[in-house]
């Protein structure tokens, strides 16, 4: 799904941060059916919401999980909370942090893409899309 599309270069020729590459990927994959200018909304938080803060993958997926498990307000459901909390979780286990700075310094390529970060963060989301539906 979205770990696969990634993976074969989608968002490459639009020159996406990591933040876009995974909500306009799971827009496409999952089928969100977000407009042009709501998948801008996700453009500030790309290299750590361009301070090397929390990851921009993390960001991009929390709105992906708000996107498709939310109705209207997320106080409304303990549910959203719970996936959040498993996606973030998931990744630091996996990729040992969060933050973009240190991700950059154990995972950035020469070619000065975070690839391997991004697989991650979609590999995780799409193992809690497949369990929880769309």
């Amino acid at each position: 799904m979205l770990k696969e599309l990634l993976e074969h270069g989608f968002g490459c020729d639009l020159d996406l941060n990591c933040a876009k590459k995974i909500v306009y990927g799971a827009n496409h994959v999952y089928n969100m059916g977000l407009s042009p200018q709501a998948l801008k909304l996700a453009a500030g938080f790309g290299g750590g919401m361009g301070i090397e803060s929390v990851c921009g993958t993390l960001t991009g997926g929390v709105m992906v999980l708000s996107n498709l498990y939310v109705k209207r307000n997320a106080h409304e459901s303990e549910r959203i909370k719970e996936l959040e909390s498993e996606f973030i979780t998931s990744f630091y286990k996996e990729m040992g942090c969060t933050d973009c700075h240190n991700l950059k310094a154990k995972y950035r390529e020469e070619a000065g893409n975070c690839n391997q970060i991004i697989f991650k963060a979609a590999e995780i989301l799409d193992r809690i899309v497949a369990r929880e539906g769309k």
